[in-house]
């Protein structure tokens, strides 16, 4: 009996202290948390009272309640507050300094700048009150010129932001010139980017938009190593042709994408003396002398069409031909040497060419011309770029023999969004290229980023560049820095308009060796006699 009764003992302690346990955990749980509770009570807490901004927008500025300076400009008066308009450095060595109006409470602005208007004083003054800032795109001009004037650095950056997103066709020139008279350098960057782009894709029979290309921005683009030519530089030559129509004859009714009524004016003037001699012609002039003549001259159409139109003086040719008859007879005798120049020199003297892949395909192509007997086949196969230098035997008369042929060559490749801003772009360096008869070697790997229709640019040199471009490169070189180094490099162009081919001798269709898939070979600029070119497939 006493045995179980100490086991009955020994089971009801251990049940008590159970039961506290759970009491003591239980009052660990729901216990005061005064520890926590203090520390809760000690931590600051920011909230954001989001009617502050409003309320002094509202009764600050809209209502301009308890003004004590009126501005007074463009025949409009604002009745507002000097330790707001303090924030602009214009207002605040006003009110601070000896000038007049530090001791009044009326101020008269004289403004002269016809892109300043009412509104944009109004968002400009009224951004003085608010924490943040509603910026139109239609009227961003007039808003930077307007914080231009009063000096607010961050609405300016503010501007420039809005500018480089929305930069698109209708907006870049505009853009392009506002940046330059109000100092914004990345937005200048940007905007000349995308012409450099598009000038020659988008732009090309685009009237609406190319008449408003200045002389000063056209001469810059044209003498860009980095715009990107669609097929060959003969282009370039074109469009200033058709530029200077839309310049010279404004009235005329022009249409996208067809000749200008008066583009053949120039062919049809009975008037011997080349245009650019002519008064009307000589405006022109520095930017037609932009173009790299030395390379206008390797097709017999396009040597056909420059005299036909008689826009550029002869006497102008004559350097670039004996140029480039003596580069003949250099290589024809095996006498070159092996090209090495400068960048700088390389950029301001190579061939231009450039196309655009529309799908994520096998593509080969050549560009048509002399070359200086290289025939030069180039391939993507969807994720690199490729050079080969073909030689056919039964050609080998129009081709050069060398056993090895050298030259250099530079390959930008560029993706666009929707707006033809440049998405993603790639650009290799300078390379210097070496191919024995039927080699052929990598330019370029794609980069990941890089989408289709993808843009291709490419800049070769074929043979060495004249002792005075050299010395003229080293002499302006020396103290100053690179011209193009000063712009955004960029890279696009459209899809190529079908051209058909008027092939001189050593361009001639023919079969290649193992090919895949047809060639296709790119003419220069739409003429009156080479318009009607067209990409002539090759099997």
């Amino acid at each position: 009996m006493g045995n179980v009764l100490n086991k009955l003992g020994s089971v009801s302690q251990s049940v008590r202290g159970r039961k506290r346990k759970r009491e003591d955990e239980s009052a660990d749980e729901s216990g005061d948390g005064s520890d926590l509770l203090d520390k809760s009570l000690q931590t600051p807490k920011r909230k954001k009272l989001v009617s502050t901004a409003k309320y002094i927008y509202q009764a600050l500025f809209k209502e301009e309640r308890n003004s004590d300076i009126t501005v007074h400009a463009l025949g409009k008066q604002w009745h507002l507050h000097k330790v707001y308009l303090s924030q602009s450095p214009y207002f605040a060595s006003m009110f601070n300094g000896s000038w007049r109006e530090a001791d009044e409470d009326y101020v008269h602005i004289e403004i002269i700048d016809p892109k300043i208007t009412i509104e944009s004083l109004y968002s400009v003054f009224g951004s003085l009150y608010m924490d943040e800032v509603v910026l139109e795109p239609k009227v961003i001009v007039s808003t930077l010129a307007t914080a231009t004037l009063f000096q607010l650095d961050s609405l300016i950056d503010r501007c420039a932001e809005v500018m480089v997103e929305t930069t698109n066709a209708e907006t870049a020139v505009l853009y392009y010139e506002a940046a330059c008279e109000y100092g914004v350098k990345m937005v200048k960057q940007s905007t000349f980017g995308w012409l450099l782009v598009n000038l020659l894709s988008f732009y090309h029979r685009a009237p609406k938009w190319l008449r408003l290309i200045s002389f000063e921005l056209m001469e810059q683009l044209v003498s860009s190593a980095d715009l990107y030519v669609v097929q060959t530089e003969f282009t370039v030559y074109t469009l200033l042709r058709y530029w200077m129509a839309l310049k010279l004859f404004p009235d005329e009714s022009t249409t996208d994408g067809v000749e200008h009524p008066k583009e053949r004016y120039f062919a049809e003037r009975t008037s011997s003396v080349p245009f650019l001699a002519t008064p009307e012609g000589v405006p022109y002039e520095r930017v037609f002398r932009a173009l790299r003549l030395h390379n206008l001259l390797n097709h017999h159409v396009d040597i056909r069409v420059l005299r036909q139109d008689n826009i550029i003086p002869i006497e102008w040719l004559h350097k670039p031909l004996m140029q480039q008859w003596t580069n003949v007879l250099t290589i024809d005798q095996s006498l070159d040497k092996p090209i090495a120049c400068e960048d700088r020199v390389f950029l301001e003297s190579c061939i231009r060419c450039g196309r655009i892949l529309n799908e994520n395909v096998l593509h080969k192509w050549r560009w048509t011309g002399f070359h200086f007997g290289l025939d030069l086949l180039l391939s993507s196969d969807t994720r690199s770029l490729r050079i080969r230098r073909h030689h056919r035997t039964e050609n080998e008369r129009l081709l050069s023999l060398r056993v090895a042929r050298q030259f250099l060559v530079r390959v930008s490749l560029a993706s666009l969004n929707e707006l033809r801003q440049i998405k993603h772009q790639q650009t290799s360096p300078i390379l210097s290229i070496s191919l024995e008869k039927n080699e052929e070697t990598q330019l370029v790997v794609f980069d990941r980023e890089l989408t289709f229709p993808l843009l291709v640019s490419v800049n070769m040199m074929l043979v060495a560049p004249p002792e005075e471009a050299i010395a003229a490169a080293a002499a302006s070189g020396k103290g100053a820095e690179s011209k193009e180094g000063d712009q955004a490099t960029a890279a696009a162009a459209a899809a190529t308009t079908p051209q058909a081919s008027e092939r001189s001798p050593n361009q001639s269709v023919e079969g290649i060796a193992g090919g895949n898939g047809p060639v296709e070979s790119l003419d220069g600029g739409s003429s009156a006699s080479s318009s009607n070119r067209m990409l002539a497939n090759e099997s």
